[in-house]
């Protein structure tokens, strides 16, 4: 999610390292209930794209084609996803792949509560997730109650969790650190971590932002920031790691384990990389005019080095890659970059996100009914901050019944979605 915007239970339980997860070969549950071994949530999917896509079925890709822990590929673990997948009804699951902020949900100007008008919103539409930016988070005990009473909203109304989301990358993209409500500081921009060539930094900084989120209730952050700042465009100057594959993978991969070593899901941005392109797509269109083997040589690679670090979740940002997809499309409603790179040639077995649909990269390119719609005929699986919630949500409903979108291809997106949740549960 771009840099503009304004934008946390009970203290942690010990954690597990991710090797030892793998090891046990359970559904690990480290501090905030997050489970870390690699596979459960996310991983590398090399036979190519989910089996829920190559079949057209319901399963959104068998776990054991991810290369995960045995949690991940136990039949009685999918079994139990499938089973609250097929209890959900279309409109429930529908709402799942929805990830809005709270004011957007509620109504409101202003979010720093969940009660009433937020249970009677979830019960119109329960979203699988939200975002909160600064605005929300005012100091350390309402964040708390905050994201604990949204989060048994969930539970209450579909039984499952609540995605809890912040972006907390540090330095110029901090909700939390260097807020003035939180005894927490800023822990600085990545660039400068990056520039110390020290992969371990990025692992320790990372797990120091999990190990003050986690006890404020959030489970999961929109960081790291894969993209490589290679062209002449300062937007993503402080936040990557650096100029080059060589300099930001190896800190990206670091970056993931540490905030998955902290026990909490993190997610890595802004796929196919945005670094090189000029302009902000936080008010314009943005293109790169590189070729996908030129991509697979550097801006892919900290992704791959990201998926096989176990992320759960990947961002697609609204880039425009012309001579890879043959149009204008943005990265974020294109099945070519979604689905035939993203998902089939790197094999991410995870959550797709969107980057926020509301950036002006975005807007005008459809109504918010159909906007949606798109993205999920891209291969998204949660769709960020729409601009118009009620009518993204009622579009892809309305595309659903007039067959534009097969309730099987809901089915394939809830059932990572629900497979995530599940996890963090433990």
């Amino acid at each position: 999610m771009a840099s503009k915007g304004k934008g946390s239970h009970a203290a942690p339980r010990p954690g597990i390292s991710r090797r030892a997860a793998v090891a046990l070969g359970g559904v690990a549950v480290v501090a905030g209930g997050v489970a870390v071994a690699r596979g459960v949530l996310g991983g590398a999917d090399k036979a190519g794209g989910s089996a829920g896509e190559k079949s057209g079925g319901t399963d959104g890709g068998s776990a054991s084609k991810r290369g995960g822990s045995k949690a991940a590929t136990s039949a009685t673990g999918e079994k139990a996803v499938a089973r609250k997948v097929a209890s959900l009804t279309l409109e429930q699951k529908v709402a799942q792949m929805f990830f809005p902020r709270p004011e957007a949900l509620t109504g409101m100007g202003q979010v720093t509560a969940a009660g009433d008008t937020t249970r009677k919103a979830f019960a119109n539409i329960p979203v699988g997730g939200m975002c909160y930016f600064a605005q929300n988070l005012q100091s350390e005990s309402q964040a708390r109650q905050m994201l604990s009473d949204s989060n048994q909203i969930s539970l209450d109304e579909v039984g499952l969790p609540l995605l809890m989301s912040v972006d907390e990358e540090g330095g110029t993209v901090s909700r939390v650190g260097g807020n003035k409500g939180f005894s927490v500081e800023n822990v600085g921009n990545m660039r400068d971590v990056g520039d110390t060539g020290d992969a371990r930094r990025a692992y320790d900084v990372c797990k120091k932002i999990a190990g003050y989120l986690v006890p404020l209730g959030f489970n999961l952050d929109f960081a790291p920031d894969a993209d490589i700042v290679n062209g002449t465009s300062q937007t993503m100057a402080k936040r990557s790691f650096g100029t080059t594959a060589d300099a930001v993978a190896p800190m990206v991969e670091s970056a993931v384990k540490g905030f998955l070593d902290g026990g909490i899901m993190c997610c890595a941005k802004h796929f196919p990389g945005i670094g090189g392109a000029q302009g902000d797509s936080e008010t314009e269109a943005i293109t790169t005019d590189k070729t996908l083997d030129q991509l697979r040589q550097e801006e892919l690679v900290p992704f791959e080095r990201a998926i096989a670090a176990g992320v759960p979740m990947v961002m697609v940002g609204h880039i425009s890659c012309p001579k890879v997809t043959g149009d204008s499309a943005p990265a974020s409603l294109s099945r070519a970059i979604v689905t035939d790179v993203l998902r089939d040639e790197l094999g991410f077995g995870g959550i797709i996100i969107t980057d926020s649909l509301g950036m002006g990269a975005v807007a005008g390119l459809h109504k918010a009914r159909d906007l949606a719609v798109a993205a999920i005929q891209a291969g998204v699986d949660m769709l960020l901050m729409t601009p118009d919630l009620a009518a993204s949500y009622q579009g892809v409903l309305n595309a659903v019944k007039a067959g534009t979108i097969t309730e099987e291809r809901i089915d394939e997106s809830v059932t990572r979605i629900v497979r995530a949740k599940l996890a963090l549960r433990g």
